[in-house]
């Protein structure tokens, strides 16, 4: 008799599943798939081919798969390489707190190229995947100026504080957020426009604005003093960067495939104005699957007539941890970071590093989110390609949720008062 199982039935969307099958034939030929609906009602699906063992056993962390959406021993492959049937969708969680994602693992006993829905599965089994644990807790925010969401650990703290910032889609994400809250972080989604009485659109950056938040976060009764980190990607990198620099109480900074300078909208902090660099149309490439390469779009950095629009990462007085895709298809992000830490050389400072991961593409997430290679443009017509070659990508997310937690440890934990 055939069985499929996978433990633990609910976990963490970051946590492991491990997948085995018994009561198939020796060296039996076996169809497994993953399918997932998204809170909009849109599908995802997986597949992959795998050959039981000599006692008709199949353990997916040990055996290899050899043919479908990846090819070899991927434990969590079915997770990673969940596609959406309708292209160039992303696949975030919006409501984090109340409902998981529910992943179907199905069993076909042969090779099933298309499964239909009239193609019974052999086996079948339902897991649960969660982006808040027990015991956390989600405050909404609004205060003064600030809009987000707060995210605390179970218990009474103090925690290490960090503000988590997104890049140009906008609006309120917090899968993130509530998942590092689950590791002991507690964890402020900051929203910057396009929410609630924000800006409906991004036309400068008020750094005042995220000031506001980080001193209301560090005041916070649960949060650790005497500093806090801040966590970026893409847009919300220059926003972070900016942090580092200016405000004294952000001490530990991660940037995820970012500019190292202010690009399309200025930069305003009480009497400074730091004006974009100019970005060129006409450079903008298109792929083969008719989404818009942007990596090349973007002004250079090192040009001597950009020099005021870079910014002065060398004032930065904490650690900051750049995470590079090589892969990257929207932004030149190695060469951003390859210059900042040269910047900061150049003034005798070492508080500054970077992790590089050949083949992933912009948009590293949490480990198993799958990859999303292009998605559309939130405020225009066209697709943006984000890049990534699937199993680089999953590598790269993977020891990179490690790594950027070791960061935050390391750098917002040591300062604790011993009493």
């Amino acid at each position: 008799m055939f069985q499929l199982t996978a433990t633990p039935a609910s976990a963490l969307a970051d946590e492991p599943v491990h997948i085995r099958v018994t009561g198939l034939s020796p060296l039996q030929i076996v169809t497994l798939t993953a399918s997932l609906k998204d809170e909009k009602g849109y599908v995802y699906q997986s597949k992959a081919f795998y050959k039981a063992n000599e006692v008709g056993e199949l353990d997916l962390t040990e055996a290899p798969s050899i043919g479908g959406d990846y090819v070899g021993v991927h434990p969590m492959g079915l997770f990673w390489s969940l596609k959406p049937e309708k292209v160039f969708r992303r696949l975030i969680k919006q409501d984090v707190m109340n409902s998981p994602f529910y992943v179907t693992l199905n069993l076909y006993d042969s090779v099933y190229l298309q499964v239909s829905t009239t193609d019974q599965p052999r086996a079948s089994q339902t897991v649960q995947r969660w982006f808040s644990g027990p015991g956390i807790q989600r405050v909404q925010i609004r205060e003064g100026r600030v809009r987000g969401a707060l995210f605390l650990p179970p218990g009474e703290g103090p925690f290490p504080g960090i503000v988590d910032l997104f890049g140009g889609r906008g609006g309120l994400v917090e899968f993130r957020a509530s998942l590092l809250a689950t590791h002991g972080f507690a964890v402020l989604a900051l929203a910057y426009f396009l929410y609630e009485d924000l800006p409906k659109t991004l036309e400068e950056i008020d750094l005042e604005y995220f000031e506001e938040a980080a001193n209301w976060l560090l005041v916070h009764p649960k949060i650790q003093k005497p500093g806090i980190g801040v966590i970026s990607v893409s847009k919300g990198v220059e926003i972070a960067l900016a942090m580092a620099c200016f405000m004294k109480q952000v001490v530990a900074t991660i940037c995820i495939n970012g500019p190292n300078a202010i690009y399309e909208f200025p930069l305003r902090y009480k009497d400074l104005v730091i004006t974009p660099i100019p970005s060129f149309m006409e450079r903008v490439q298109i792929d083969v699957l008719g989404a818009m390469r942007f990596r090349h779009y973007k002004g250079d950095a090192r040009d001597e007539l950009n020099r005021k629009s870079v910014l002065p990462i060398e004032k930065a007085q904490g650690a900051i941890l750049f995470i590079v895709g090589d892969g990257d298809e929207c932004l030149n992000s190695r060469e951003y970071a390859e210059q900042a830490l040269d910047q900061l050389r150049s003034h005798g400072r070492n508080n500054g590093r970077m992790l590089v991961y050949p083949g992933a593409g912009h948009l590293i997430e949490p480990p198993y989110t799958p990859l999303c290679y292009a998605s559309p443009h939130r405020f225009g017509s066209g697709i943006l390609l984000w890049g990534g070659d699937p199993v680089a990508h999953a590598a790269a997310q993977e020891h990179s949720w490690g790594e950027i937690q070791k960061f935050f440890r390391e750098h917002l934990t040591q300062t604790r008062s011993k009493l």
